[in-house]
C-alpha cells in the first residue's frame, strides 16, 4: 500500500494547485527537500506541499515538465503517457496510465497544463488540473477527476531556481483517507530525487524554451 501511495503522487506530479486551510506543518525533510502537509476545507485527504532549490534553469524544469510523451522514462509505473492535445507550446492536454500493484485498480486520468511567467519577476508558474472527458473512460481502470495542484519555479541565482509544488488528489476507489495521509509524504522526495537527476539529461540540460526568459545576471530573487 506505501507503494501505491506514492505511485498517486508521482502520477499526479504534473497537476494543479490548493491552498491549505490552517498552515502548512513540515512533515519530513531530506537532501535539501522539504514536504509540508495541510489540511483543505470538506476534505479527509491532506493536501501537500514540497519545496526544495534545483541546479537548473527555469527553462529546463519548463522542458522537462512539458515532455510528457518521455514521462515514462522517470515516472515509475506509469504505463502510458501521451499528448492528446496542443493548445500551444505552453498550453496541453495530456493523457496517463498507470500500473498499480494488485489488489488496486489501475488508476488514469487527464491534465491541463498551463505555463505562465511574470515578465518582471520571471517566475514561472505551472497550473494543471486534471480534467473530465475528452479520452473515454475504461473498464477496470479508476479515473481520477478530483485533482489540483502547481509548480512554482523562482529563478534564484545563475542555474540554480527554488522550485514550490502543491498537491491535494483524490485518488478515487476504496483507499481510506486515513491510508492516503500516511503515506502522503513518501512519494515527494522520491519524485524530487528524480526531477534532480532527469533535469540534468542533454534533452533538457541546454532545453531553449522560446516562451520561458530566465533571469539575468543581477536580477535573481535571494530566496
Amino acid at each position: 500500500m506505501k507503494k501505491l501511495i506514492l505511485i498517486l503522487f508521482i502520477l499526479l506530479s504534473g497537476t494543479g494547485f490548493v491552498f491549505a486551510q490552517g498552515g502548512w506543518k513540515l512533515s519530513t525533510e531530506k537532501d535539501g527537500i522539504k514536504v509540508y502537509t495541510g489540511r483543505v476545507p470538506d476534505s479527509k485527504i491532506k493536501a501537500i506541499k514540497v519545496e526544495c532549490k534545483v541546479e537548473a534553469s527555469a527553462a529546463q524544469l519548463v522542458a522537462l515538465l512539458m515532455d510528457v510523451n518521455n514521462s515514462v522514462d522517470w515516472i515509475s509505473r506509469t504505463k502510458s503517457c501521451r499528448l492528446i492535445r496542443q493548445v500551444s507550446p505552453s498550453d496541453i492536454y495530456y493523457y496517463s496510465e498507470v500500473n498499480l500493484p494488485w489488489p488496486a485498480e489501475n488508476r488514469d486520468f487527464v491534465a491541463h497544463l498551463m505555463v505562465t511567467q511574470n515578465p518582471d519577476t520571471k517566475v514561472v508558474t505551472i497550473d494543471g488540473p486534471a480534467v473530465r472527458g475528452m479520452v473515454p473512460e475504461k473498464k477496470g481502470i479508476v479515473r481520477i477527476t478530483s485533482s489540483v495542484g502547481k509548480w512554482t519555479i523562482t529563478p534564484c541565482g545563475y542555474q540554480l531556481v527554488k522550485v514550490e509544488y502543491t498537491l491535494h488528489t483524490d485518488p478515487g476507489g476504496n483507499i481510506p483517507a486515513w491510508m492516503v495521509n500516511i503515506f502522503a509524504t513518501d512519494g515527494p522526495l522520491q519524485v524530487f530525487e528524480n526531477l534532480k537527476q532527469q533535469v540534468k539529461k542533454p534533452a533538457y540540460k541546454n532545453a531553449v524554451v522560446p516562451y520561458i526568459q530566465d533571469s539575468p545576471d543581477g536580477l535573481f530573487s535571494k530566496l
